[in-house]
């Protein structure tokens, strides 16, 4: 949700040509779009038992930026419990929704992250085009697409190997 412009705008093409489908990796930002650190870093969390691999982006949640980020996922947040779920369920069924993904990786070290996770399917078919456009606007991070001047993209047929 918070990193788009390779998967929206660069493989795009390969979407539209070949009709790939491709692997979301760490679709909760490290734990970020689950809302647990919303208030701080809580002590057992990947932040605080990894202190010096997640230094930086500690740091970075303390900037504007971060906060304004926080801000996001406290909306996100009350979207999904309107839906009968929670942050964590949202951002994975946002992220199964789009139709150029094949896969989302879990990045669960306990079961009962597995089974809350497991709950992203059935927001999946609640994420209708009306709600969708609430958490773009929540966003508000969708990249632009490339000029195209006026002229579509042409394909040409590739031979099969």
């Amino acid at each position: 949700m918070f990193h788009r412009e390779r998967f929206e705008v660069e493989y795009k093409p390969l979407y539209d040509q070949f009709q790939y489908g491709t692997t979301i990796w760490s679709p909760l930002a490290s734990g970020l779009l689950t809302g647990k650190y919303n208030d701080g870093i809580p002590e057992g969390s990947r932040f605080a038992n990894h202190k010096d691999f997640f230094d930086s982006t500690v740091a970075q949640l303390k900037t504007d930026e971060g906060k304004a980020k926080i801000e996001k996922v406290r909306k996100l947040t009350k979207i999904a419990e309107g839906l009968g779920g929670n942050a964590t369920q949202l951002a994975l069924a946002w992220c199964a929704k789009n139709p150029n993904v094949s896969t989302v990786i879990l990045g669960a070290t306990k079961i009962e992250q597995i089974e809350d996770n497991m709950g992203a399917i059935k927001l999946i078919s609640k994420l209708t085009p009306e709600l969708m456009e609430e958490i773009e606007g929540v966003l508000s991070n969708k990249p632009a697409q490339p000029a195209a001047f006026g002229r579509e993209r042409v394909f040409r047929n590739l031979p099969a190997n």
